[in-house]
């Protein structure tokens, strides 16, 4: 396995791993993977990855702001996703690991991250990064009938932003 730069051409397997993820029902609040142009917006341009294997894409890992105000410049919110065929390989934390050290050198501070409790090799390559527990936000989404619960994670870089 090796990391990359993910780079427009990425797109239709980035999805495609998106939506496996979303299928899950353990991933996401959302309910179908947006276009790349809708993506593409949405991410940071320079906090991008994508984990191959014999020119596949398995697995990326991406940063999206948090907010618009310039006080948060510095914190974004992770995604990591594995594509259901490559899973307990380490791909995830893998490209966890990496986007800490890309997110850091582009000048993030603050990395968070909103997981269901249900979702429990998410939180175990958060917490083999370096992310702490901040917390449990109850019923903080529905999904269909059903509210959700989330737990929010965060890593504080110890070398930007200090």
């Amino acid at each position: 396995m090796t990391i990359y730069p993910m780079t427009a051409d990425h797109a239709a397997s980035v999805l495609a791993i998106y939506q496996e993820g979303i299928s899950t029902g353990n991933a996401t609040f959302q309910t179908a993977a947006p276009t790349w142009e809708e993506w593409d917006k949405s991410h940071l341009s320079k906090c991008r990855l994508v984990a191959m294997e014999n020119d596949q894409v398995i697995g990326w890992a991406a940063l999206t702001p948090v907010s618009g105000r310039c006080v948060y410049a510095g914190v974004a919110e992770v995604s990591v996703y594995v594509a259901l065929n490559a899973g307990g390989k380490g791909v995830g934390k893998a490209l966890l690991k990496k986007l800490v050290e890309v997110s850091e050198e582009n000048g993030i501070w603050t990395l968070q991250a909103g997981i269901f409790p249900e979702n429990t090799a998410s939180i175990q390559i958060h917490e083999a990064n370096g992310f702490r527990l901040v917390g449990r936000r109850e019923k903080i989404g529905k999904m269909g009938d059903r509210w959700r619960d989330t737990l929010l994670l965060e890593k504080r870089s110890t070398k930007t932003g200090i």
